[in-house]
């Protein structure tokens, strides 16, 4: 991202991390939110229930989004003793792709209807340009945050689909160098090689299918 600055593109860059702020925080008030269903009002004790961005936001992860493209938030906290069912973990899990994917969906479609009605700002750049990019991270959290490795959102849940041998096996692997295998790519597609590139490519084809309008 810090490159956009370097070309002058000062605009496009404040509405990409604007629409990553917003991302970001609508994702983990997903977790949390879906933990208070769920019995466990950790998250909520902690302040997280909310879609208030200063309180999902971790500033060294936002600084590593601007300067080396990847980052993170404040992972939300859950006590699964609360829990009220066994499958608690994989909804609670699976709610930050899902609040990411509802808000593509809303994003695009309310891009889409405005410009068709030509309501007032709709037909300028700056707002389909936060539209469009509102969308597009949107899905690349949904679709990167449901790859099984490491900390990731996903290897809570893979393991609810694997017969339980197997899902006992993934769990210890993954426990142990799932950190260091994510950690690893991230580096080497930092460095240039396009490990992710299949998670871009995917979350840009997706784009049209979420249009409703």
């Amino acid at each position: 991202m810090i490159t956009l600055l370097y070309q002058g593109h000062v605009l496009v860059f404040a509405l990409i991390l604007i629409a990553l702020i917003i991302s970001l925080s609508f994702h983990e008030f997903g977790h949390a939110y879906t933990a208070k269903l769920f019995g466990d009002d950790t998250a909520e004790r902690a302040g997280r229930l909310t879609i208030n961005p200063i309180a999902h936001i971790d500033p060294m992860g936002m600084l590593m989004v601007i300067f080396v493209g990847f980052g993170y938030a404040k992972p939300v906290p859950t006590d699964p003793r609360n829990f009220t069912s066994r499958w608690a973990d994989l909804w609670v899990s699976a709610a930050g792709p899902g609040m990411n994917l509802l808000v593509a969906i809303v994003a695009i479609n309310i891009f889409v209807l405005g410009d068709s009605l030509s309501w007032p700002y709709f037909s300028e750049v700056g707002t389909k340009t936060f539209f469009v990019y509102l969308a597009q991270i949107n899905l690349l959290l949904m679709i990167f945050n449901l790859i099984p490795i490491g900390a990731l959102d996903g290897h809570y849940i893979l393991p609810y689909f694997l017969p339980r041998k197997l899902s006992q096996m993934y769990r210890y692997y993954n426990d142990r160098y799932g950190n260091y295998v994510l950690l690893s790519l991230l580096l080497v597609s930092v460095l240039g090689i396009p490990v992710f590139q299949n998670v871009f490519k995917l979350s840009q084809s997706l784009l049209p299918w979420i249009i409703f309008v």
